[in-house]
């Protein structure tokens, strides 16, 4: 039984709660690469699953939420932005003593290591990289009334708040001092730029975040919704920037190798061009917001690193994620000096 899924207290439930929707005896299988929530695969000999838990242990405020993930992907089921079929959602009285949904399987890959991202045909990497870019740009055109996510978040001065949002959660995971990290976030928030427009954004958008079906290098799925919000649609191609080309990151897991750095994907200047024509979005400030995903990113891993340090991660890999967040936090004063 994977740690986390208690499958026959989930087997009781269902049974009682959703009668008829079990075919068989369930198995479960916790699916590898997951640094935050926890994914399982879910079987009953006829239906296949996917289930979705926050971690256990320390969880940052508002960092999991269950439910978020299950309202988007219900949303943009049937979309332009490829996601998995919803299935239920469990917020209270959970027999995994946390919340969680499920949704439909869906097929696909993802590319997390360099020898995935080698197996993609040289000349199918620049159309991959555009079909991910074009996903992102179809995500912030979304009308977020059209889809019932008018209430969603509040865009006005999402930026402003996530930059505190990020501070406090620094706050609730600092076990230890990380030279810059606070001259970062003061940084940050001393010279927030103005939004362009309002947009259903993803939060933590990237590569693997996507399942990609092999043979015709397209994308299925955009997984992974739990910080998905109203807000302004920069602040995912910058975080997308962070994960795609800087080598400071090949040692978090989330992404094992740039892209960027394997001969036949474009660079991130490029994605970032592609961007701005599909989205007609003005990018000077872009560098601000490179930065802010730096700080993110590091405020995210050290919480990680916290729950690593306090035995309540599940899975191999953690005991390096320490050490990445320095090299984030000074990446990402790097390119707040590019954006003065």
């Amino acid at each position: 039984m994977p740690r986390g899924l208690d499958v026959i207290a989930l087997t009781r439930w269902l049974d009682a709660r959703h009668p008829g929707l079990r075919a068989g005896d369930l198995s479960a299988e916790l699916i590898a690469g997951g640094r935050s929530n926890l994914t399982y695969t879910l079987d009953d000999g006829s239906h296949r699953w996917v289930l979705r838990r926050p971690p256990l242990g320390h969880v940052l405020a508002t960092a999991h939420d269950m439910s978020r993930e299950f309202r988007v992907i219900s949303a943009l089921r049937g979309g332009a932005v490829p996601v998995p079929d919803p299935v239920l959602l469990c917020e209270t009285d959970s027999p995994l003593d946390a919340p969680f949904y499920l949704m439909q399987r869906v097929d696909g890959q993802v590319l997390r290591s360099r020898e995935q991202l080698l197996a993609v045909p040289a000349a199918e990497r620049g159309s991959l990289a555009d079909r991910m870019l074009d996903t992102l740009s179809a995500l912030h055109s979304v009308e977020p009334d059209a889809v019932g996510l008018h209430d969603f978040g509040r865009p006005e001065g999402f930026m402003t708040r996530q930059v505190a949002r990020w501070g406090k959660q620094l706050a609730a995971s600092r076990s230890r001092d990380v030279a810059g990290i606070d001259a970062l976030h003061d940084a940050l928030a001393a010279d927030v730029p103005a939004p362009q427009r309002a947009a259903v954004v993803h939060g933590d958008f990237r590569l693997d975040n996507l399942l990609v079906r092999p043979g015709t290098w397209d994308v299925a799925a955009v997984l992974d919704w739990e910080m998905a919000t109203l807000g302004d649609p920069l602040t995912d191609l910058g975080l997308l920037l962070v994960y795609w080309g800087n080598k400071s990151v090949t040692a978090l897991g989330p992404i094992n190798d740039t892209p960027a750095a394997v001969d036949g994907f474009p660079s991130g200047d490029q994605l970032a061009h592609r961007y701005a024509t599909t989205t007609g979005l003005d990018l000077t400030a872009l560098p601000w917001y490179v930065a802010f995903g730096y700080f993110k990113l590091a405020v995210i891993l050290e919480g990680i690193h916290y729950r690593f340090t306090q035995g309540q991660t599940v899975g191999p890999g953690f005991d390096q994620i320490g050490a990445v967040v320095p090299r984030l936090v000074g990446a990402g004063r790097h390119a707040l000096a590019e954006a003065s």
